[in-house]
Parts: structure tokens; C-alpha cells; sequence
């Protein structure tokens, strides 16, 4: 009889593990339609989803790169470091994990990476692994001896989504926007549309960012209201970004059409590329009808960053047309005698096998443009071309903070031909890609020193990313050297939050000011880091139920919200959440009570900004007590207090 019923236990075991399997293979399948779709924050919910039912490397290697697409270098590098290490796992995984330590600020770390990938992969060209190598090298080198420049977040344009390519224009600023809480009727972050070519695609959300499409704004003046740009496209897709003659009157801009004769195949995705076109202000102050440039092919290739000179005569821009040398390169087209637009050239003596984009020239005819082809800091840096005569001489990156590991591309001149405007998604910024001014005035008035120690053996951590935040501001980072030390320089009235962070580690943050101080100093702060040990049972003390109940009463919400900031402060990691009884009642009510009693408690870490799929319930009832107070033995009320615990583990770091 009881070999029975153990066979019958087995059996229904497998027909469980069946269903979950069966049940994630579905989510998967799901998940994978939504990113071949490009429809990157749906995916990675199902993904999440589906990894938690059952590990593959399918969906970690897919969770790394929609995260990766979407910017999320945070939940990049978690899924990566995942991936890497799983069975199976390419030597790609490993290249995925060095850029998005690097698109962390994690140089040392993302060198090793590096370095470890171009040990199995023996086809890297000398160039490129010099890049990688030396770019992990001088970011450090960057990092610790900073520009002596601040910049200014422009929060009066800048919103909780995707805002760059800020232009003055006429007094006010004109740039590109997908924020979706306008009010209004009607980034570049893809040169294209993807879509189910059996039918076009939403018209309010792009399925890449989840976010709205990009829409030209200008703001007249600092007094004035946000508006929408006044110019008439008849697309309600992407729109963005432009450029305008010296005199104000044509403007050069990108659009995203959906052409009539665009080839659509059911269950294939569509591809739409940007185009540039023109429109030039009418007698009436009206903006004329766009006109497409010759050289758009929506179907074949994107053109788009356009920048037309001083003289009107001149228009660049980015494109990933046939025979360039990358990813995207930099053309120029030069307007004929008959007023047309000649065949692009290749700024061959810019352009690398990487990205470049965003041309602009100052008065002295220098060229600024972005690009990930060159040793800089990660993602897209800006550069200075210096002309050298006919030529272009000197390529000089412009160093940190004006560069950051993200994308920093998008920007605009000012009258003296220094930097205006910056476009960057670097991190602490209100939305994705934000809108910088450069205030090149910084005045240093105080020095910050301090060491990162690990907590539970106080000794120096090497290497460990500190971030400076100024609050209301802007942050700089720095690497700690091998001894844990760091240091900054602070403003005078100024209040900071400094974080230290390290992979395996959970992050720790402190606030200090400089408000009051009135003599130069330095000041001392340390940062200690928690290991991340996982699976480890960690009490959340002070959680109480009354008798019989599982509802959150108001002093376990206040430890709950502890668990919370742990959370928030640690965005990548995943925790189950525990609950204990002790072993008076019924073994299988005492299991169902706590089960309540989790599920209340993870219901209320939800209702507080957490993703569901961060967190699991896990009712233990008397399974796991920690003394010997099992059933009917005599135990006191504080032995068994013992056993009433709730407590979390963290399962993914």
C-alpha cells in the first residue's frame, strides 16, 4: 500500500511539473512574438514571467537583451551575468555582460569581461579589442580627474519619459519628446518601426519603449508653455529631430510615414526606416508641407540627425545606407547651383565600423558629433573633430562628465561654440533620454573622502562604484582604488546623497551637506556594502498578525516598507517571501494561514511600486521551526514567538 501511494504521489508530481512546463513554453511563446515584434516591455513581463515557472537560458539571454534595447543596464547586467554562467550559455552572453557593466560605470569588472570573451572568441580584430580594453582605462582615468563642469538637468523640458536633441530656435528651444501626458492632440531611440505587417501599428504607443512616439515641442521662451511644434506632418509616428537655417525659416527634421506601397507579410514583421524631410515657413508665418529629401529609401535605410549649416548649403546627417563603413555613419549632401541636393558623401575620415550620429559644426567650422567607434566612455560619447586646414584633424573625446557609459548624443551650440544642449539616458535623470545645459562656472569649495568596506568582514572593497548625486542635481562616479578609497569635490550649500554599489553586493547610500560650512575642508564618509548571499533566510523583525488574521496591520507595514527600500535601492534583485507559524493548531491550517499571511504581505509590497514578478509568497506554516517546539511539546510563549517569524531570501541577484 505504501509503495502505492508513493507512486501515486510521483505521478502526480510529474503531471504538476508537466503543467508548469506546459505553462511556461506558453508565456515563452507569447513572450518571444512580442520582442521579435519589438514590443520590448511587454516582453519582458512574460519572459519574467515564464522564468520564474522554470530557468532557461532562452529566457534569460532574451530578459538580458530587451532589457539591453530598452536601456535598463541594471536589469541588463543581472540577466546577463545569469545567462553567462548557465549551461549552453554562447560567448556572446559573456560580450552582453561586459557592456552593460560598462554601461554601469563597472570598468574593472566589464574589463575582465572583456577580456574573457576575447579569450574564446579569437576572431576580434586588434582595433576592437583595443577599444574595448583601453576605453575600460581611461573611463577610470576620466572618472577620477572630471572636467570642471556641471550638468544642469533641464527640468522644464525634460519629462518621465524620452526627451533630446534640444535646438534654440527664435528665443526658445525646440526639441523631440515621447511622453504621453501631454494634454496635447495631435529619441530616436530606433531608426525604425517593427511592426505585424498584417496591420500597421498602434498609433498612441511604440510597442519598443511602451512609451508614446516622438513628437517635435517648442517652448518659446522661459516663460512660456510646452507646445506642440506647429508644423502639420500627417504621420502619427515618429517625428523628430530638427534643424533650422540661420534665419529661422526651413527647417530639416525626421519623420516615420507609413508609405502606401510598404510590403506587409501576416505573422512577418514590417520595417519602417526614418526619413528627413523639409518645410519652409510661408508668407504667413505657416510651416509649408514636409518635403521628403531625394535620398530618403523608407524601404532599404534611415537617414536621420540632420544638421543644416550656416549657409544653407550644407546639410549632414546619419544614415546606415549601403556602403558606409558601420552601423551608422556621417554623410554630407551639398546643394548644387540648381538648388538641389547632391549624392551624399561619407565623411570617411570620421566614420568608424561602430555609430556615428548627431553632426554638428561650431563657427570655426570643428566638428562635435557622437559615436561608439572610438575609445570613450561606453554607448555613444561625444567627440571633437578639430579642422586641420581643408581637413579634419585632431578626434579628441571630450571627457567626463560631459560623457557618461549611456548614450550621450543630441546636442546644440551656443553663439561661442561651446555645447548647449546635451542629450543623454545617463542614470538619476527624470525619464530615459534627457535634455542637459553645461555650466562650465563649477566652483570647488570642499573635498569628499571616504573608503567602501565590505559589512560583514570590514575590509576595504576594491574597485567599487561610489555615485555623488547632488539633490535637485546632477551625479558624478567615480571608481574606488584597489584600497576601497574614493573622493570628490563638492560645491559650497549643497546637499548630496553619496551610493556605493559592487556587484554581490547590496547597495548602501548616505546623505551629507556642505550647508553652513564656511571654512574649506574635507569631509569623511564611508559606505560598508552587504554581501548578497543567496537563498539565505534574512527576519524582518517586528511583523505581527493579530489572532487568526493575515491582514497588514500599520506597525508590520512600517518593517514591510524596510523591505521595500531594499527593493527600490536593489532594482535587480527577487525575493520569496516566508511565513512562519509555530506549531500550535493544525499542521495543514497553520500552512494555510501562513500562506494568507505571505500573500498579504507580498500584496502590500506590490501596492507599494514593486513588480509582482520581483516577489513570491511562500507559506512554511510549522515546516521550518527553529527551536524544539514542535507538536506537543511544552514550550513557552517565547519559545514559540521564535517560530512566528517572516522573513525573505533573495533568490536572483
Amino acid at each position: 500500500m505504501k509503495k502505492i501511494l508513493l507512486s501515486s504521489c510521483f505521478s502526480l508530481y510529474c503531471l504538476f511539473a508537466v503543467q508548469i512546463d506546459a505553462k511556461a513554453q506558453y508565456v515563452l511563446k507569447d513572450a518571444d512574438k512580442q520582442y521579435e515584434l519589438y514590443n520590448y516591455a511587454k516582453a519582458v513581463d512574460l519572459y519574467e514571467q515564464a522564468y520564474k515557472k522554470k530557468e532557461s537560458l532562452h529566457a534569460a539571454e532574451r530578459l538580458a537583451a530587451a532589457y539591453a534595447y530598452m536601456n535598463d543596464y541594471k536589469q541588463a547586467e543581472s540577466w546577463y551575468a545569469i545567462a553567462s554562467k548557465m549551461s549552453g550559455s554562447k560567448p556572446e552572453n559573456i560580450l552582453g555582460y561586459a557592456k552593460a557593466l560598462q554601461s554601469n560605470s563597472k570598468y574593472s569588472e566589464a574589463k575582465v569581461q572583456y577580456q574573457a570573451y576575447i579569450d574564446q572568441k579569437k576572431d576580434v580584430t586588434e582595433r576592437q579589442k583595443d577599444v574595448w580594453l583601453s576605453s575600460c582605462d581611461s573611463a577610470v582615468k576620466w572618472m577620477k580627474n572630471p572636467k570642471k563642469v556641471e550638468l544642469i538637468n533641464e527640468k522644464a523640458l525634460n519629462s518621465t519619459q524620452s526627451d533630446w536633441g534640444a535646438t534654440t530656435y527664435q528665443g526658445g528651444v525646440v526639441f523631440t519628446s515621447d511622453r504621453t501626458n501631454t494634454g496635447f492632440e495631435s529619441k530616436e531611440s530606433s531608426p525604425f518601426l517593427k511592426f505585424d505587417g498584417a496591420k500597421t501599428p498602434d498609433k498612441k504607443i511604440y510597442g519598443w519603449t511602451g512609451n508614446g512616439y516622438l513628437k517635435l515641442y517648442i517652448k518659446p521662451s522661459p516663460k512660456d508653455s510646452l507646445a506642440l511644434f506647429p508644423i502639420k506632418t500627417g504621420t502619427k509616428y515618429h517625428v523628430g529631430s530638427a534643424t533650422f537655417t540661420a534665419d529661422g525659416n526651413t527647417m530639416y527634421f525626421t519623420m516615420t510615414p507609413i508609405p502606401d506601397d510598404l510590403e506587409k507579410v501576416k505573422n512577418k514583421p514590417s520595417t519602417v526606416n526614418v526619413e528627413i524631410y523639409s518645410s519652409t515657413k510661408g508668407a504667413d508665418g505657416k510651416w509649408g508641407e514636409p518635403v521628403a529629401f531625394p535620398y530618403n529609401d523608407v524601404n532599404k535605410y534611415s537617414v536621420g540627425d540632420p544638421f543644416i549649416s550656416t549657409s544653407g548649403t550644407s546639410l549632414y546627417f546619419a544614415s546606415n545606407m549601403p556602403g558606409g563603413k558601420g552601423g551608422t555613419d556621417i554623410y554630407v549632401s551639398l546643394k548644387t547651383d540648381a538648388g538641389e541636393w547632391g549624392k551624399p558623401i561619407n565623411l570617411e575620415e570620421i566614420n568608424t565600423t561602430g555609430n556615428e550620429r548627431s553632426p554638428v559644426f561650431d563657427a570655426n567650422n570643428n566638428l562635435f558629433f557622437a559615436s561608439d567607434g572610438y575609445v570613450g566612455m561606453g554607448g555613444l560619447d561625444v567627440f571633437r573633430a578639430l579642422r586641420d586646414g581643408a581637413g579634419i584633424g585632431k578626434i579628441e573625446n571630450m571627457g567626463y562628465p560631459f560623457n557618461s557609459p549611456q548614450d550621450d548624443f543630441g546636442f546644440s551650440l551656443n553663439e561661442k561654440g561651446g555645447i548647449a544642449y546635451l542629450s543623454s539616458n545617463r542614470n538619476n535623470g527624470l525619464g530615459n533620454d534627457d535634455i542637459y545645459s553645461i555650466d562650465q562656472k563649477m566652483i570647488i569649495a570642499f573635498k569628499l573622502e571616504g573608503t567602501v568596506f565590505d559589512k560583514k568582514t570590514n575590509q576595504p572593497i576594491p574597485n567599487a562604484l561610489v555615485t555623488l548625486a547632488k539633490v535637485n542635481g546632477g551625479t558624478v562616479k567615480t571608481e574606488a582604488d584597489e584600497d576601497g578609497n574614493y573622493q570628490f569635490n563638492l560645491a559650497a550649500e549643497t546637499e548630496y546623497n553619496v551610493i556605493g554599489e559592487k556587484t554581490n553586493y547590496r547597495s548602501d547610500s548616505e546623505n551629507l551637506a556642505t550647508i553652513g560650512l564656511k571654512t574649506s575642508e574635507v569631509l569623511k564618509q564611508d559606505l560598508h556594502l552587504e554581501p548578497v548571499e543567496i537563498n539565505k533566510a534574512i527576519r524582518l523583525e517586528n511583523i505581527y498578525y493579530d489572532f487568526d488574521k493575515w491582514n497588514i496591520r500599520p506597525d508590520a507595514a512600517v518593517e514591510l516598507d524596510k523591505l521595500v527600500k531594499i527593493m527600490l535601492d536593489n532594482p535587480t534583485i527577487w525575493i520569496e517571501l516566508g511565513s512562519h507559524t509555530d506549531s500550535r493548531g493544525k499542521d495543514a491550517y497553520n500552512l494555510s494561514l501562513s500562506q494568507k499571511r505571505a500573500e498579504s504581505a507580498v500584496q502590500y509590497i506590490i501596492s507599494r511600486g514593486i513588480n509582482k514578478n520581483r516577489i513570491t509568497a511562500k507559506g512554511y506554516g510549522e515546516t521550518q521551526l527553529l527551536n524544539k517546539c514542535a507538536n506537543n511539546v511544552q514550550c513557552s510563549d517565547a519559545e514559540h514567538q521564535l517560530n512566528r517569524r517572516t522573513e525573505f531570501k533573495i533568490v536572483k541577484q
